[in-house]
């Protein structure tokens, strides 16, 4: 690489999420002087392309940090909870993608749009919020500015690709079996490890992640625990409901809120949106614009529709959220951070 710039190490750049990490890189011409591209050893020595040049895979390995300025991690919470300390110490700010240090109080919770300041306070590590918290907050932060927020109730329609690259594949397999009329034996989802799978093709599945001894499944704490730490708000109501659909990327969401104060207006809530930064508007029933994740898929930006008050409470409303669960649900938001850590001046 001969542009100057920085010495950027991506961790799991052979799976779903690092390669989208990849391609943001490269199409916002982030400042790269030099790319390491870190995975297991069972990748090493593979080569991706990048700017049209090859760059061969580097075992994940402690002394492979020497020299990076950012690590962008996408490669499970046991690597990154293994890893990341040894890139910290090899003077390495990390961006990592997994949940292993989201809820560790000394690690900022980061989407741009929303808590960028809390960058600053960062000690080596900076945590990218699970996908399904990325895309609801940036929708929530506009109205929590302007008019406060009491309460939030989330229901998310997600997508196999947010369980990687063999989810997705199964829901293929799945579906052409089906089609076929032949039999398949679910493998993957709806958890990776647990004593039963389902069959995803054609079906919903209240399940995403292991459940808790509460009944709420690990993505819904996740969701409730994310969106609190983000938005600075620990006594925020937040419930959530998670499931999976036979839809490749693009998760969407119904929220409901409950406002600080009374709004008399759907489309006072609308204009806000409209013009608030990372949201793109499509609300327009009478000719059926509405937000689907088969039009977000390879667009950065978190796109809100069906904004309409409840009829029953005053300061609540309903809306739907859909965004790119592997851009700005993981690639994109990692490398927003990375542009934010060199805007604020916090990269030597």
């Amino acid at each position: 690489m001969t542009q100057k710039g920085f010495h950027v190490a991506v961790v799991g750049a052979t799976g779903a999420v690092g390669q989208q990490m990849l391609k943001t890189l490269d199409e916002r011409n982030f400042p790269i002087a030099k790319l390491s591209l870190l995975a297991s050893s069972r990748s090493a020595g593979r080569s991706v392309e990048y700017k049209g040049e090859k760059v061969v895979i580097q075992e994940a390995t402690p002394d492979a940090f020497e020299g990076v300025d950012i690590a962008l991690f996408s490669a499970g919470g046991s690597i990154s909870k293994e890893l990341a300390p040894e890139a910290v110490k090899r003077g390495a700010v990390v961006i990592d993608n997994t949940s292993a240090y989201r809820m560790d109080e000394n690690v900022p919770l980061v989407v741009p749009e929303v808590n960028e300041q809390d960058i600053a306070k960062h000690q080596g590590i900076i945590a990218n919020p699970n996908c399904s918290t990325i895309q609801m907050v940036v929708a929530l932060k506009p109205l929590q500015e302007k008019y406060g927020l009491n309460k939030v109730i989330v229901s998310t329609y997600q997508a196999v690709s947010g369980a990687g690259a063999k989810a997705i594949k199964e829901l293929k397999t799945q579906s052409q079996a089906i089609l076929d009329g032949n039999e398949f034996t679910p493998e993957i989802l709806p958890c990776a490890g647990d004593k039963k799978h389902y069959q995803i093709a054609f079906n919903a599945v209240p399940q995403i992640d292991k459940f808790e001894d509460n009944g709420y499944t690990f993505e819904e704490m996740k969701m409730i625990n994310e969106t609190k730490k983000i938005m600075h708000m620990p006594s925020l109501e937040v419930a959530a409901t998670c499931v999976r659909l036979p839809v490749e990327t693009g998760h969407s969401e119904s929220v409901y809120v409950e406002l600080g104060e009374d709004v008399s207006s759907v489309h006072e809530i609308k204009e806000l949106l409209s013009a608030s930064a990372g949201i793109t508007l499509q609300d327009d029933p009478e000719h059926q614009v509405y937000p689907m994740p088969a039009h977000c898929v390879g667009k950065n930006d978190v796109f809100v529709g069906r904004i309409r008050k409840d009829l029953d409470r005053e300061n609540a409303f309903h809306m739907w959220v859909v965004s790119d669960n592997l851009l700005k649900g993981a690639a994109w938001n990692s490398v927003q951070i990375a542009e934010s850590l060199i805007k604020l001046g916090l990269l030597n």
